[in-house]
C-alpha cells in the first residue's frame, strides 16, 4: 500500500471529526461517514431524508475491517459463498456484533456489509484505517447519483469531504443477499430478484 496523498489524509482527518462525505463506489455514487459514530449517522440519515429504521450498509478494503463489525455465520458452506464473492459487488447481511449504533442496523441484530474490489474505495478505507458506511448517494426516493457533479449539485455544501474518481463497472446498486439462506434481497441492476 502506498502513503495516502494529501487528499485522502485530509478525508482521515474529516472522517475522524465526523465528517460525512461522498466517494464512487463500483456503480454509484455513495455516502460515507465512521459506521460507529452516530452523530455522523444521524447527519447522514437526515442529509437523504431516509427512515433511520432501514439501516445502512458499510464497505470495507477488506476482511480485517469488518471486525468488531460482524458474528461470522457457523456453517461453513455460507462463509465459502460469501467469500467467493469478495472481494466485489456483493452484500450480505451478517449478524451484527453487539454494542453497533442502532442508526447503523436500523436497530436490528443484522448489518450489510462488503468488501470491495473497486481500487478507490480500497484505498480510502486503507486511508481512513476502517470499513466506512456506504449508502447510495441519493435523496430518500430519487434515483442515486452516477457523477460526480450530481452529487456536488444535488449536496451542495453539505458534504465535508468528496473523493473525486471513477465508478466501477456496475449498472447499479450492488447485489443484496442474506447470508443465513444466500436468499437476494436486492438483485443487482440489469439482473431479477430472486
Amino acid at each position: 500500500m502506498t502513503c495516502p496523498t494529501p487528499r485522502l489524509r485530509h478525508i482521515h482527518d474529516v472522517v475522524l471529526a465526523g465528517g460525512v462525505g461522498a466517494y464512487p463506489t463500483e456503480g454509484v455514487w455513495g455516502l460515507g461517514c465512521d459506521p460507529l459514530n452516530t452523530e455522523a449517522l444521524a447527519r447522514l440519515i437526515r442529509l437523504k431524508g431516509r427512515g433511520s429504521e432501514k439501516g445502512l450498509i458499510v464497505i470495507a478494503a477488506g476482511l480485517d475491517q469488518l471486525e468488531g463489525l460482524v458474528q461470522w455465520p457457523r456453517r461453513e458452506a455460507v462463509v465459502e459463498s460469501m467469500l467467493t464473492s469478495w472481494p466485489g459487488p456483493v452484500t450480505w447481511v451478517m449478524t451484527a456484533a453487539p454494542g453497533l449504533p442502532a442508526l447503523l442496523t436500523g436497530g436490528r441484530s443484522t448489518i450489510a456489509v462488503r468488501v470491495t474490489a473497486h481500487r478507490p474505495v480500497i484505498e480510502l478505507c486503507r486511508a481512513t484505517g476502517m470499513a466506512l458506511v456506504s449508502t447510495s448517494a441519493n435523496r430518500s426516493g430519487h434515483p442515486a447519483c452516477r457523477r460526480g457533479w450530481r452529487v456536488r449539485r444535488v449536496f451542495a455544501n453539505q458534504l465535508d469531504w468528496f473523493l473525486p474518481g471513477p465508478l466501477g463497472g456496475q449498472r447499479g446498486p450492488s447485489e443484496i443477499r442474506e447470508a443465513d439462506t444466500g436468499r437476494i434481497l436486492r438483485a443487482a441492476a440489469g439482473q431479477p430478484g430472486k
